[in-house]
């Protein structure tokens, strides 16, 4: 019989055991913040300190803003996080209302045409079109070289309507029938009813849909030849995973002194990554109950 003692009928660990799990969390845990610190270190380093320490910095030795002055003065880099925000917004926004109603038909088993549309939603989850016909379809739209052609062809997904449809499918059908008993129709239903008892898993999906435009940059690659509509992530990876040089002109910074390329390279990853950190707070209370939506029945 074992003496070490138990919480909720489970088994402590001994101390050697929960010593060597610190020590492996702490190792996976540095292993994901020393890389960012170095980011945001080498972006805020100057440029003696860069090239002292090889083109990464881990701890600055004197602050420096240059580089996101550079980035953020009206260059390419501030044009293409403004159509990142554009794309984003526009899209999720988009992309929420057409999940959301088609959802919510799917959920009413009476409604029109109700497993035809299924079995197309059920379809488009397995399979997948290619890039060719998704280029071809987008072409014959006339939506080349427009910002329609990053919000369109991905603005619904197949499996966000899955798993929304199940949400609404779980809602006590008493409340929605004493709404129809009251006069309320399918609108006001949906809107009075369905979506405030939705709060949790809507955060959730509307955080997938988000994430997805703003790290998005295959479809600018494919879509769009004007590099003035070019999104944040293509720049990334124009500038920084390709490693091309950013002049001044580029940068809108006429006259200023140009920061090292491995702080501007930096800058950008960092203003990349950081609406997605500032979002994830507000609605990370509502993550774990919204992705387990539909997974346990009962």
């Amino acid at each position: 019989m074992s003496s070490r003692p138990t919480i909720a009928g489970v088994t402590v660990a001994s101390r050697p055991v929960r010593a060597l799990k610190g020590v492996i969390l702490a190792a996976c845990c540095a292993v994901v913040v020393v890389p960012f610190v170095g980011i945001v270190s080498t972006s805020l380093a100057t440029r003696e300190q860069i090239t002292r320490d090889g083109g990464f910095v881990l701890l600055p030795d004197e602050v420096s803003f240059a580089a996101y002055q550079a980035i953020l003065s009206g260059g390419v880099v501030t044009r293409a996080t403004l159509v990142s925000l554009f794309v984003t917004v526009a899209g999720t926004t988009l992309s929420m209302a057409a999940t959301i109603l088609l959802a919510y038909g799917l959920s009413r088993p009476r409604s029109v045409a109700h497993r035809p549309l299924l079995m197309i939603v059920l379809f488009a989850l397995l399979f997948t079109p290619g890039i060719i016909p998704s280029y071809l379809v987008v072409k014959s739209l006339g939506l080349l070289d427009t910002y329609w052609a990053l919000i369109l062809p991905v603005a619904v997904n197949a499996f966000n309507v899955i798993i929304l449809r199940a949400f609404f499918m779980e809602l006590p059908k008493e409340v929605i029938e004493s709404a129809r008993i009251d006069g309320a129709g399918d609108v006001a239903i949906l809107f009075r009813i369905i979506l405030p008892l939705s709060k949790a898993v809507l955060a959730v999906i509307g955080l997938f849909y988000a994430v997805a435009y703003w790290n998005a940059f295959f479809s600018a690659l494919l879509y769009l030849n004007d590099t003035a509509k070019w999104p944040l992530q293509l720049v990334l990876r124009t500038y920084v995973i390709n490693q091309t040089q950013i002049g001044v002109d580029q940068l809108g910074a006429a006259g200023v002194a140009l920061p090292p390329q491995e702080a501007i390279q930096m800058a950008i990853l960092v203003l990349s990554i950081v609406p997605v950190l500032v979002v994830y707070p507000f609605v990370q209370r509502h993550f774990t109950k919204g992705v387990l939506i539909g997974a346990v029945k009962g």
